[in-house]
């Protein structure tokens, strides 16, 4: 039975809460507000507090959420949250200070802040972290302007391009583009590493950086990234290595000893901050040694006191910084999940985490190269990317419709059509979180779908059939979008 919306609930005089008669005198709403501001045909439904906790409970059980759903999504790295985390980000101590504390009442903060910085580094086998960048994307921002004030300050502004491998994420160019240089793509060779050749046509002085993801969003680890890095350096620029997808690489490489100068972190990716809903994102930056300099102030510092006691301090001395890119110090909810997250599987466990992601992503390639094209033959890291092209062309059953027939199996359909340079992509990354059973149950959907779009292609096209809201017209929603409720 479907539930009845709640303005269909609605009956006169019902009411949520009755409140006593105030006991000071109140102003008519006129006195307040201008009249042309008032409106009194509002519509708003009258229901009872039981009917309203009803409805938006019923709603939040409609969720999808990777607390209760196989969540495939390529290049997103949708891993499950251990709840640890959510406990140690609420404990009073962190989430209930203020940034304009005086730093002698914060210093539990302030020292997981640094102690976070020391763990990044490590981990990413850089020198400095800064932690304020509220997103990839904002980290990418940060590392960038970081990158042209290097090559400023050095007297070097006449490098205008920044080359960009064509497998990148849409942040890469729309990045390089807000800071002011122009893009040059760079293809990708048969084997899905960027094109050597196509690279080094492209290099000149007047490059300033690469933008690289590590692995790329092919799901491939570049079999020639020594080369790539050192014919950039060869020619003056930078290489900033997008972290975008770094949980495959946990414990097995680090981004500083394959000669990247600047990258950021996704926490919400590789450690386990919520996504979306669950909390504003961070997307720290990290840079070797002659970057650090143009860090974002404040930076959080540490030193002895004159009694030997370590002290932890915001530190805003820093003349050659691109300045503050972010309110307050970041986003520090964040910080402790990720911190708590490190530091409850240690060295070792985030060595495990990069092995199972990558045997993971094997084992649901292997299952399903048969029934799909394979966008490259060998080993992937974190993802991999199938095609429909095969179903498209015999059957007319596109990857769209591979992904809502999914639903009606009860998964969350992969990432589809990206990168936009496979035709008909289908990218799947299954993280280290998910059991064998559940991956079997989804190559299962998988091959089961691909035998459909052969024996019953009509019923691929017109998915999903089991949703209490079928197939959308998604040019008409684009065109015509209908983003308020109107009373009958």
């Amino acid at each position: 039975m479907t539930e009845p919306l709640i303005f269909e609930r609605s009956a006169p005089g019902r009411v949520a809460a009755s409140l006593p008669a105030p006991e000071v005198p109140i102003r008519p709403i006129e006195q307040l507000v201008p009249s042309k501001y008032i409106r009194r045909d509002l519509p708003l439904p009258e229901v009872s507090e039981l009917e309203v906790i009803r409805h938006f409970t019923r709603l939040s059980q409609k969720n999808v959420c990777i607390d209760t759903t196989f969540y495939p999504l390529g290049s997103c790295t949708m891993k499950y949250n251990p709840k640890v985390n959510e406990d140690a980000s609420r404990l009073p101590g962190f989430a209930q200070i203020h940034p304009y504390q005086p730093e002698s009442t914060v210093q539990g903060a302030l020292k997981l802040m640094y102690e976070l910085q020391e763990y990044l580094a490590e981990i990413a086998g850089m020198d400095a972290v800064t932690l304020q960048p509220a997103a990839g994307a904002h980290g990418e921002l940060t590392g960038m302007l970081m990158v042209r004030a290097y090559h400023d300050e050095r007297g070097d502004a006449e490098r205008k391009r920044v080359l960009i491998p064509d497998s990148a994420h849409g942040t890469n160019p729309a990045t390089a583009t807000m800071v002011g240089y122009r893009v040059q793509s760079i293809p990708a060779d048969e084997r899905g590493n960027l094109d050597l050749s196509a690279l080094r046509a492209a290099l000149g002085p007047d490059v300033a950086a690469l933008m690289i993801t590590i692995p790329s969003t092919f799901g491939l680890f570049d079999e020639h990234i020594l080369d790539v890095v050192g014919a950039i350096h060869e020619v003056g620029g930078l290489v900033y290595g997008d972290g975008a997808n770094m949980n495959a690489i946990l414990g097995q490489a680090r981004f500083g000893d394959l000669g990247v100068d600047v990258m950021h972190f996704n926490l919400h990716k590789t450690f386990t901050t919520p996504h979306g809903g669950g909390g504003p994102p961070a997307g720290p930056v990290a840079v070797k040694s002659h970057l650090a300099p143009y860090l974002p102030v404040p930076v959080v510092a540490h030193r002895k006191r004159s009694d030997g006691a370590d002290e932890y301090y915001l530190d805003v001395d820093r003349p050659l910084s691109i300045g503050k890119i972010k309110a307050f110090y970041g986003n520090f909810g964040m910080m402790v999940r990720a911190y708590t997250y490190i530091r409850s599987i240690g060295a070792e466990g985030l060595q495990q985490v990069g092995e199972n992601a990558v045997l993971n992503a094997n084992y649901l390639m292997a299952r399903l190269r048969g029934a799909y094209d394979l966008y490259a033959d060998r080993r992937c890291k974190h993802e991999f990317v199938l095609s429909g092209r095969r179903q498209r062309r015999a059957n007319g059953v596109r990857t769209l419709d591979i992904a809502k027939r999914l639903i009606d199996y009860g998964f969350h359909p992969p990432t589809i059509y990206f990168p936009i340079v496979v035709e008909e992509a289908i990218m799947i990354e299954p993280t280290e979180t998910e059991s064998v059973e559940t991956l079997d149950q989804f190559a299962d959907a998988m091959l089961a779908i691909a035998r459909e779009a052969e024996e019953n292609p009509e019923l691929v096209k017109h998915a999903p059939h089991t949703t209490e809201i079928g197939r959308l017209d998604e040019v008409a929603a684009v065109r015509r979008p209908n983003l308020r409720w109107k009373p009958a």
